[in-house]
């Protein structure tokens, strides 16, 4: 982008200068004519960049949104998962009460 509006600027500079000489000769003619057409072109570029810039900035915001949707969600998973490992835990340490009182029942 900076290297557009460097071009941009110094085409404007020549352009100003060009309109101080004496412009009788054609060649000075067909050269301000050029650099117009240079100016122009390269202010379409521009632009186009600039809106291929915003597109871009669009598509990340977007794609940081949905990535930390996805963090978010798998921050849910991970603590489902605990919970879940957790409820086994208990359920074994259950089950391995009530064996303990059966084998007591038994003796």
């Amino acid at each position: 982008m900076n290297s557009v509006i460097e071009k941009e600027k110094k085409l404007n500079l020549a352009l100003t200068k060009l309109k101080n000489l004496n412009l009788e000769n054609p060649d000075i003619k067909n050269n301000i004519e050029n650099l117009t057409l240079q100016k122009n072109q390269l202010e379409i570029e521009k632009q186009e960049l600039e809106e291929k810039y915003k597109n871009l900035m669009l598509d990340f915001n977007n794609l940081t949104k949905k990535l930390d949707e996805f963090k978010e969600q798998d921050d849910i998973e991970q603590k489902k998962q605990l919970e879940f490992s957790e409820k086994i835990d208990e359920l074994n340490q259950e089950t391995d009460t009530l064996l303990d009182e059966i084998d007591k029942w038994q003796t």
